[in-house]
């Protein structure tokens, strides 16, 4: 049976399938889906599914609402933690959660990633950001609906723009990362992975490594990102 979503689920397809070539994952763990801002749905990995026997078709459709609009089987377990972000964040096409292990070790200890270098400064210009764990009555509510919620007064708190900060960890639980589309969120997450790892091995050698300077800081994210940007062709 052909699908008007076939370009949206082979989008998707392929971005959970480089989560897994990227070592970001470890089995079933982890998820990635691509938005249809026109339709209002979005395409997510369907819950538990192996890498190695996930198709293109098995992925799931769903609105923001949750209700399943295409498949036969249960989408991913945090479904309505990318529906939140997908109705409250306009200008996200993408988003994907992993349990690598430098981001979820961060998570663990509950501490933002400080900017200590300009691998870091490419990419972002603050800390990355930790929430706080979620508090015990939203833990017994809906949790996977209230980790949006976290996400987003985590951002609020800190002041940060989720257009600039495209990655947060979720402390004691791991990484969410999101992008203009779904490719995009993946090579956020691997980025945190990297940039967790740089900053776990900096404070190894030296605890008291100096936070990056705030010239640098700016000179590394305006030649990327700036209005006069000259990084790449």
């Amino acid at each position: 049976m052909s699908s008007q979503y076939k370009d949206l689920k082979q989008e998707c397809y392929e971005a959970n399938m480089q989560l897994n070539a990227l070592n970001l994952v470890v089995y079933t763990f982890g998820n990635v889906s691509a938005v249809d801002r026109e339709n209002g749905v979005f395409a997510i990995k369907p819950s538990g599914v192996p890498y190695e026997d996930l198709k293109s078709e098995d992925i799931v459709i769903v609105d923001f609402d949750n209700n399943i609009i295409e498949g036969t089987m249960r989408p991913s377990s945090d479904t309505k933690t990318h529906a939140y972000l997908y109705k409250n964040w306009p200008n996200i096409g993408g988003v994907a959660h992993t349990h690598a292990t430098y981001s979820v070790a961060w998570a663990q200890s509950q501490q933002d990633i400080p900017i200590f270098g300009t691998t870091h400064a490419d990419h972002l210009t603050a800390d990355i950001p930790c929430a706080p764990p979620m508090a015990d009555a939203l833990i017994e509510g809906n949790y996977e609906h209230n980790t949006g919620i976290q996400i987003l007064d985590c951002f609020k708190e800190k002041n940060l723009s989720y257009e600039e900060v495209e990655m947060v960890l979720i402390g004691n639980h791991g990484p969410f990362a999101w992008g203009k589309n779904a490719a995009k969120a993946v090579y956020n997450s691997k980025v945190l992975e990297v940039v967790a790892e740089m900053a776990y091995l900096t404070l190894q050698i030296n605890p008291n490594a100096p936070r990056l300077k705030d010239s640098l800081i700016k000179k590394h994210y305006n030649r990327k990102h700036g209005k006069d940007s000259y990084y790449g062709q």
